[in-house]
C-alpha cells in the first residue's frame, strides 16, 4: 500500500470540509424555508442558488442574511421557551375545586370529631349548619 501519511490527513482534512459544507448547507436551507419575512420567490430563488451553486450559494446567503440567520434563530428559541413557560405555569395551577357537597362536609367533620379535634358540641352544631345550608 503506497497512501503516504500526508495524503491521511490531506484526505481527512476534505473529508471534514464536506461534512462542515453539509451542515451549512442543511442550516442554510433550513433557514431559508423558517423565514417568515421571505417570499416564495425568494426562497426558491436561494434555494435555487445554493442548488445549483452550492459553495457560492451557501457563501452568498451568509454574506447576505448571515447576521439575520443567528437573530432569527434566537427569536424562534426566546419564542419556544416562552412557550415551555406558560405551558409549565398552565399544567402546574391548582385547579379550581368546586365547592363540597354535604356529604363531604358530613365526611370532613366525622373525621375531625374521630380525630378529637372537635368536641361534640362543636360537631352537632356545624353538622346541623351543613344540614340546613
Amino acid at each position: 500500500m503506497d497512501y503516504p501519511l500526508l495524503d491521511v490527513f490531506w484526505t481527512m482534512l476534505w473529508f471534514f470540509v464536506w461534512i462542515m459544507w453539509l451542515m451549512l448547507l442543511f442550516r442554510v436551507v433550513a433557514d431559508i424555508f423558517r423565514d417568515d419575512a421571505l417570499s416564495g420567490w425568494g426562497k426558491a430563488g436561494w434555494t435555487l442558488a445554493v442548488c445549483v451553486l452550492p459553495f457560492l450559494g451557501i457563501l452568498g446567503y451568509l454574506v447576505v442574511r448571515g447576521r439575520g440567520m443567528g437573530e432569527r434563530e434566537l427569536a424562534r428559541a426566546q419564542d419556544r421557551e416562552r412557550a415551555f413557560r406558560a405551558h409549565v405555569r398552565q399544567a402546574a395551577a391548582p385547579e379550581p375545586r368546586p365547592p363540597g357537597t354535604k356529604a363531604d362536609e358530613l365526611g370532613r367533620l366525622a373525621a375531625l370529631h374521630d380525630r378529637g379535634a372537635i368536641t361534640d358540641a362543636e360537631y352537632e352544631r356545624a353538622k346541623s349548619r351543613v344540614l340546613t345550608t
